[in-house]
Protein backbone atom coordinates (compact mmCIF):
# COMPACT_ATOMS: atom_id res chain seq x y z
CA UNK A 1 0.00 0.00 0.00
CA UNK A 2 2.91 2.46 0.97
CA UNK A 3 4.72 1.46 -2.38
CA UNK A 4 1.59 2.41 -3.86
CA UNK A 5 1.05 5.15 -2.01
CA UNK A 6 5.02 6.86 -3.26
CA UNK A 7 4.31 5.81 -7.20
CA UNK A 8 1.04 8.08 -7.15
CA UNK A 9 2.55 11.01 -5.65
CA UNK A 10 6.04 10.33 -7.72
CA UNK A 11 3.25 10.36 -11.19
CA UNK A 12 1.74 13.35 -9.34
CA UNK A 13 5.13 15.09 -8.97
CA UNK A 14 6.09 14.11 -12.43
CA UNK A 15 2.76 15.25 -14.27
CA UNK A 16 3.08 18.58 -12.37
CA UNK A 17 6.74 19.10 -13.64
CA UNK A 18 5.77 18.38 -17.17
CA UNK A 19 2.59 21.12 -17.06
CA UNK A 20 4.73 23.45 -15.42
CA UNK A 21 7.98 23.51 -17.47
CA UNK A 22 6.85 25.87 -19.78
CA UNK A 23 9.25 28.50 -18.15
CA UNK A 24 12.24 26.30 -19.47
CA UNK A 25 11.02 26.34 -22.62
CA UNK A 26 9.81 22.48 -22.75
CA UNK A 27 6.76 21.16 -23.94
CA UNK A 28 3.57 21.92 -22.39
CA UNK A 29 1.03 18.65 -22.81
CA UNK A 30 -1.98 18.26 -20.37
CA UNK A 31 -5.64 16.92 -20.26
CA UNK A 32 -7.81 18.34 -18.01
CA UNK A 33 -11.64 17.55 -17.63
CA UNK A 34 -14.26 18.47 -15.56
CA UNK A 35 -16.45 14.73 -15.58
CA UNK A 36 -16.18 13.10 -18.71
CA UNK A 37 -15.66 16.57 -20.44
CA UNK A 38 -12.74 18.83 -21.16
CA UNK A 39 -9.56 19.85 -23.19
CA UNK A 40 -6.19 18.56 -24.00
CA UNK A 41 -3.92 21.42 -24.29
CA UNK A 42 0.09 20.92 -26.14
CA UNK A 43 2.50 23.43 -27.06
CA UNK A 44 5.74 23.12 -27.88
CA UNK A 45 7.11 26.20 -26.30
CA UNK A 46 10.32 25.81 -27.98
CA UNK A 47 10.72 29.48 -29.21
CA UNK A 48 10.43 32.61 -26.70
CA UNK A 49 8.08 34.71 -29.38
CA UNK A 50 5.73 32.61 -30.82
CA UNK A 51 4.83 29.36 -30.65
CA UNK A 52 2.14 26.67 -31.80
CA UNK A 53 -0.98 25.86 -29.86
CA UNK A 54 -3.40 22.71 -30.04
CA UNK A 55 -6.48 23.05 -27.98
CA UNK A 56 -8.55 19.22 -28.25
CA UNK A 57 -12.12 18.52 -27.07
CA UNK A 58 -11.83 15.98 -25.40
CA UNK A 59 -16.09 14.55 -24.64
CA UNK A 60 -17.65 17.64 -27.19
CA UNK A 61 -20.27 16.30 -29.96
CA UNK A 62 -18.34 15.68 -33.10
CA UNK A 63 -18.81 19.33 -34.87
CA UNK A 64 -16.20 20.26 -32.20
CA UNK A 65 -13.07 20.52 -33.69
CA UNK A 66 -9.39 20.93 -32.55
CA UNK A 67 -8.32 24.51 -32.45
CA UNK A 68 -4.96 25.29 -33.93
CA UNK A 69 -3.11 28.75 -33.39
CA UNK A 70 0.07 30.61 -32.36
CA UNK A 71 0.82 32.35 -29.11
CA UNK A 72 2.92 35.28 -28.45
CA UNK A 73 5.14 33.76 -26.16
CA UNK A 74 5.17 30.00 -23.72
CA UNK A 75 2.27 28.84 -22.45
CA UNK A 76 2.99 28.62 -18.80
CA UNK A 77 -0.21 26.81 -17.19
CA UNK A 78 -4.00 26.08 -18.08
CA UNK A 79 -7.37 25.66 -15.99
CA UNK A 80 -10.47 24.38 -16.61
CA UNK A 81 -13.62 25.91 -14.42
CA UNK A 82 -17.45 27.00 -15.44
CA UNK A 83 -16.26 30.78 -16.40
CA UNK A 84 -20.13 31.92 -17.34
CA UNK A 85 -22.01 29.60 -15.08
CA UNK A 86 -23.71 27.96 -17.70
CA UNK A 87 -22.90 24.47 -16.89
CA UNK A 88 -20.34 23.71 -19.59
CA UNK A 89 -16.47 23.97 -19.05
CA UNK A 90 -14.01 26.70 -20.07
CA UNK A 91 -10.31 26.82 -20.46
CA UNK A 92 -7.70 29.46 -19.71
CA UNK A 93 -4.60 29.25 -20.93
CA UNK A 94 -1.59 31.44 -19.37
CA UNK A 95 1.03 32.44 -22.07
CA UNK A 96 4.05 34.29 -20.44
CA UNK A 97 6.52 36.09 -22.49
CA UNK A 98 10.45 36.34 -21.98
CA UNK A 99 10.96 39.81 -22.43
CA UNK A 100 12.88 41.95 -20.41
CA UNK A 101 9.67 42.38 -18.61
CA UNK A 102 8.26 39.09 -17.66
CA UNK A 103 4.19 39.48 -18.78
CA UNK A 104 1.36 36.64 -18.56
CA UNK A 105 -2.05 37.20 -20.61
CA UNK A 106 -5.07 34.75 -21.27
CA UNK A 107 -5.57 33.19 -23.93
CA UNK A 108 -9.37 31.48 -23.36
CA UNK A 109 -12.03 29.50 -24.73
CA UNK A 110 -15.52 28.67 -23.96
CA UNK A 111 -17.80 25.89 -24.41
CA UNK A 112 -20.86 25.87 -26.24
CA UNK A 113 -22.96 23.49 -24.68
CA UNK A 114 -20.07 20.96 -25.64
CA UNK A 115 -20.98 21.34 -29.74
CA UNK A 116 -18.04 23.95 -30.59
CA UNK A 117 -16.62 26.89 -28.60
CA UNK A 118 -15.93 30.63 -28.85
CA UNK A 119 -13.23 33.18 -27.12
CA UNK A 120 -13.19 34.84 -24.56
CA UNK A 121 -11.43 38.63 -24.96
CA UNK A 122 -9.00 39.29 -22.44
CA UNK A 123 -8.04 43.29 -21.91
CA UNK A 124 -4.89 44.30 -22.37
CA UNK A 125 -4.10 46.15 -19.44
CA UNK A 126 -2.07 48.39 -21.29
CA UNK A 127 -5.35 49.96 -22.66
CA UNK A 128 -6.72 50.95 -19.01
CA UNK A 129 -5.10 54.37 -18.08
CA UNK A 130 -5.67 53.63 -14.02
CA UNK A 131 -4.59 50.19 -13.92
CA UNK A 132 -1.18 50.87 -16.03
CA UNK A 133 0.09 53.27 -13.62
CA UNK A 134 3.14 51.60 -11.79
CA UNK A 135 3.04 48.17 -13.93
CA UNK A 136 5.98 46.16 -15.40
CA UNK A 137 4.61 42.49 -15.72
CA UNK A 138 5.34 39.85 -12.96
CA UNK A 139 1.59 38.95 -13.23
CA UNK A 140 0.74 36.09 -11.12
CA UNK A 141 -2.88 34.60 -11.67
CA UNK A 142 -5.00 32.57 -9.71
CA UNK A 143 -8.54 31.23 -10.82
CA UNK A 144 -11.43 30.08 -8.17
CA UNK A 145 -14.85 29.15 -8.88
CA UNK A 146 -14.83 31.46 -11.93
CA UNK A 147 -13.44 34.56 -11.07
CA UNK A 148 -10.10 35.36 -12.14
CA UNK A 149 -7.21 37.74 -9.98
CA UNK A 150 -4.33 39.15 -11.11
CA UNK A 151 -1.47 40.41 -9.14
CA UNK A 152 1.54 42.42 -10.13
CA UNK A 153 4.17 44.43 -8.31
CA UNK A 154 4.39 48.30 -8.50
CA UNK A 155 7.39 50.54 -9.62
CA UNK A 156 7.64 53.66 -9.38
CA UNK A 157 7.41 54.85 -12.89
CA UNK A 158 8.48 58.45 -12.43
CA UNK A 159 12.41 58.48 -13.13
CA UNK A 160 12.24 55.93 -16.40
CA UNK A 161 15.98 55.50 -16.04
CA UNK A 162 15.83 54.18 -12.80
CA UNK A 163 12.48 52.32 -12.32
CA UNK A 164 12.20 50.64 -8.99
CA UNK A 165 9.79 48.55 -7.24
CA UNK A 166 7.66 50.48 -4.59
CA UNK A 167 6.93 47.20 -2.25
CA UNK A 168 3.31 47.71 -3.34
CA UNK A 169 0.76 45.60 -5.38
CA UNK A 170 -2.06 45.90 -7.08
CA UNK A 171 -4.57 42.97 -7.62
CA UNK A 172 -7.67 43.04 -9.79
CA UNK A 173 -10.42 40.87 -10.14
CA UNK A 174 -12.32 39.61 -13.23
CA UNK A 175 -15.47 38.10 -14.42
CA UNK A 176 -16.59 36.84 -17.73
CA UNK A 177 -19.49 39.07 -19.10
CA UNK A 178 -21.55 39.53 -22.08
CA UNK A 179 -20.47 42.29 -24.27
CA UNK A 180 -22.20 44.51 -26.38
CA UNK A 181 -22.56 42.10 -29.31
CA UNK A 182 -22.98 38.98 -27.34
CA UNK A 183 -19.48 38.06 -27.30
CA UNK A 184 -17.51 36.96 -24.09
CA UNK A 185 -15.26 39.44 -22.32
CA UNK A 186 -13.36 39.28 -18.80
CA UNK A 187 -13.97 42.15 -17.25
CA UNK A 188 -12.41 44.04 -14.16
CA UNK A 189 -15.15 44.06 -11.06
CA UNK A 190 -12.40 45.43 -8.35
CA UNK A 191 -8.54 46.76 -8.04
CA UNK A 192 -7.05 47.84 -5.12
CA UNK A 193 -3.54 48.10 -4.06
CA UNK A 194 -1.84 46.71 -0.97
CA UNK A 195 1.28 46.45 0.87
CA UNK A 196 3.85 48.69 2.53
CA UNK A 197 3.41 52.48 1.80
Amino acid sequence: MMMYVRAALVSLTVIFLMSDSSAQGKRFDTTMKIGRVGYRVYSNNKNDELNNLTVSPIGFEKEAREINTQVKGRVNRAEVDDLNNDGFPDLVMYITNAGAKVKTTIFAITSEKNQGYAPIFFPDIYDDQKLRIGYQGNDQFSLMEGMLTRRFPLYNMTDTANIVPTGMFRQVQYRVMSGDRGELKFKVTRSYDYGKQ
